[in-house]
């Protein structure tokens, strides 16, 4: 059984939900525009959010934001231990440090002392671009082993303090180096693990190599809580995170979309028409699937296990429940009539 850590409210590991996570980008030290961010975020599904914390301005901040929010926060900390000293005394719930880069082991041991004291974890975060130099000189390169290695190390260093309320992060920009470390870390050692695949770019390839890294990870029974990291509005990394676990049936709180690849026998725009329903599912908090199929043909027949859907036609399209045609309908009102059926439906 992987071990269980609590990030205020919520549980990671011990056979908990895998919960999803991000990080502002605003300037912490901006209050009210964090607290804004952050109320976004969890109004779209976000669980845990984290700050970045690169002064004292930021790190005293944290006690503003956390007396405004309902979601826990951990303080993100380079470098300066101080940093993460100040951030748990303003209430931050769980603290991100590579002890590798924080510098001598009496500063490390000083922030261990006041996580234990506040009853807070840490998540050890092993970034490929920022390994402790004589590991990168013994491997030569940055390698799944170089970054367990350190992850091993910093975990030992932490257990000297008498501090073992850990979770774990493993993470390059490099899909398959991120998901063989993750592999050979849990191999080793039953501490919690948060997911993720680092600098993956764009919303469109950010979110392909977090399916494939994070899908593929969670796919083997790995991961325990994830960020989804894209260059793009934090929002979107909820977005991707949820679906990511949708796919996988690992959440079940919101709809789960299906559609044709369109061909030569469609009458309809159907990228059009499967954005707009994807966007307006959006605010549906219902475990259902949802069609949209490009033709009568076989639209409702290839559909038939989703619970509704809609195939559009030549000038008028089909609105459809478990495959039963309901009633034909004009193309312009396909999606409030699709709209409207899911309404009806229980959760």
């Amino acid at each position: 059984m992987i071990r269980q850590i609590m990030v205020g409210a919520v549980p990671i590991g011990g056979g908990a939900p895998v919960s999803i996570q991000s990080m502002t980008n605003t300037k912490t030290e901006d209050i009210e525009a964090t607290i804004n961010q952050i109320r976004r975020l969890t109004s779209v599904g976000c669980q845990i959010v984290r700050v970045a914390v690169p002064n004292m301005q930021a790190a005293k901040a944290v006690a503003a934001i956390k007396e405004q929010i309902e979601v826990p926060l951990v303080a993100d900390i380079h470098f300066d231990y101080r940093l993460a000293l100040e951030a748990i005394a303003a209430g931050a719930d769980k603290i991100r440090i590579n002890p590798g880069n924080i510098g001598e082991d009496a500063k490390v041991k000083e922030v261990a002392n006041a996580c234990t004291r506040a009853g807070i974890p840490i998540r050890i975060g092993v970034n490929g671009g920022s390994l402790e130099q004589d590991i990168l000189k013994k491997y030569g390169e940055i390698s799944a082993e170089a970054m367990v290695e350190s992850a091993i190390q910093n975990v030992a260093l932490l257990n000297r303090f008498d501090f073992d309320d850990i979770c774990v992060s493993l993470k390059t920009s490099s899909v398959t180096t991120t998901m063989r470390a993750y592999q050979l870390f849990r191999e080793q050692t039953d501490y919690p693990l948060h997911l993720g695949v680092t600098e993956a770019g764009t919303l469109h390839m950010g979110s392909v190599k977090s399916a494939v890294g994070i899908g593929g990870l969670l796919g083997l029974g790995i991961g325990d809580t994830l960020r989804v990291t894209l260059t793009a509005d934090p929002i979107e990394e909820i977005y991707v995170a949820k679906d990511i676990l949708r796919v996988l049936g690992m959440r079940k709180d919101s709809p789960e979309l299906i559609a044709c690849p369109s061909c030569g026998r469609t009458d309809i725009n159907l990228i059009e028409l499967t954005n707009e329903v994807e966007q307006r599912l959006k605010c549906i908090d219902k475990p259902i699937t949802v069609a949209v199929m490009g033709c009568s043909v076989n639209g409702p027949g290839e559909a038939r296990m989703a619970d509704v859907g809609i195939a559009g036609g030549k000038g008028t399209g089909l609105l459809f429940k478990k495959g039963e045609i309901i009633k034909r309908v004009p193309q312009e009102e396909l999606v409030d009539a699709l709209m409207e059926l899911i309404d009806t439906l229980e959760k």
